[in-house]
C-alpha cells in the first residue's frame, strides 16, 4: 500500500503543474471503494487551486469544493498533457486544460470523493480521526509520549492505527522501531521517556529519508511522472526475514501482527 512518503512524492510530482488548471471533463471507470458523490459533469468549469496531502489522502482544492483522492492498496496517478486510451484498471480521469490526471488502481480499493469542504460530513468521516502529521511542528514529543502512555496495544499496532501520528505505515513503522531499538511487540505504555524520544526522532528520520529517495517501490508504485522510489533498497529490517541484520549480523525475524508482516532484529531491538 502506498504510505505517506509515496503519497507526498506523488503530490509533489504534479501539484505545481495542475495548479491553476480548469476542469474540462471527468471520466469514471468501474466503481471504486466509495462513490464520487456528485455528477461528474458538475465539476466541469471549476478551477484547480492546488493539491495538499492529509495522511494518505490527496486533497485537490477546487474553486468550488474539493476532491479527496486515496490510492488504496495498489493505486497510482499519472498526470500528463495527453494519456493513452484508458485501460481496464484506469478508473478516474480528470481532464483539464493543462493535462489529464488519471487514477490507475488494479484492486479498486482507492477512491476519489467530492466534498464541499473539510467540514463536510463526508470529509470529516475520512479525515477526522487522523493523528498529527509527523513531519510538522504539530508532532509534539510530550503529546506523543502522553498518547503512548495511555495505550496498552503493541507499539507497532499503535503506530499503524494512525490516531496519534498519521502515515507511519507498515514499512516505515518497522524501520523506525529498528532505528529506535524497540521491539515491535512491546506494549506502548511500557516505553519510558528515553525510548519515546528515540522513536519520535526515528519516525521523522525514516520518513524524511524515504521522501528524499522517492518513497518505496515494492511492486508497482510510481509517481505522477512514472518515476519509482528507492527506499526499499536500503531498509534495515523490512522484507529482510532471514537475512543478517546490517548492524549485528543476527538473522532478521518476521512475525504477523494484525495480519501484517513485521520485521525486527531480536538483538538490536529490546522488548
Amino acid at each position: 500500500m502506498p504510505e505517506l512518503p509515496e503519497v507526498e512524492v506523488t503530490r509533489r510530482s504534479f501539484a505545481d503543474r495542475i495548479a491553476g488548471a480548469r476542469v474540462q471533463g471527468v471520466r469514471l471507470g468501474k466503481p471504486l471503494r466509495w462513490p464520487l458523490g456528485v455528477a461528474p459533469a458538475s465539476l466541469v468549469g471549476r478551477a484547480v487551486l492546488g493539491v495538499r496531502r492529509r495522511g494518505k489522502y490527496l486533497l485537490i482544492d477546487l474553486s468550488d469544493g474539493l476532491l479527496l483522492l486515496h490510492l488504496g492498496m495498489s493505486g497510482s496517478v499519472q498526470f500528463a498533457l495527453a494519456l493513452p486510451e484508458p485501460g481496464p484498471h484506469d478508473h478516474f480521469d480528470l481532464a483539464t486544460d493543462r493535462g489529464v490526471l488519471r487514477l490507475h488502481d488494479p484492486r479498486r480499493f482507492g477512491a476519489v470523493v467530492h466534498a464541499a469542504d473539510e467540514a463536510d460530513p463526508v470529509a470529516v468521516k475520512l479525515l477526522g480521526h487522523l493523528g498529527v502529521e509527523p513531519l510538522t511542528e504539530a508532532f509534539d514529543l510530550r503529546a506523543f509520549a502522553a498518547g503512548l502512555k495511555s495505550r496498552q496495544a503493541p507499539i507497532k499496532q499503535v503506530l499503524l492505527a494512525g490516531q496519534l501520528v498519521v502515515g507511519v505505515g507498515n514499512i516505515y513503522a518497522s524501520e523506525a522501531l529498528f532505528l529506535a531499538g524497540i521491539r515491535p511487540t512491546t506494549r506502548a505504555s511500557r516505553l519510558g521517556p528515553a525510548r519515546v524520544a528515540r522513536l519520535h526522532a526515528a519516525i521523522r528520520t525514516v520518513l524524511s529519508r524515504a521522501l528524499a529517495v522517492g518513497g518505496s517501490t515494492l511492486k508497482d508504485f510510481s509517481n505522477a511522472q512514472g518515476q519509482t522510489g528507492y527506499f526499499q533498497l536500503e531498509t534495515m529490517v523490512y522484507d529482510r526475514a532471514g537475512e543478517p541484520c546490517r548492524v549485528c549480523a543476527t538473522p532478521v525475524r518476521s512475525i504477523r501482527q494484525g495480519q501484517r508482516s513485521t520485521f525486527f532484529c531480536p538483538v538490536c531491538q529490546r522488548p
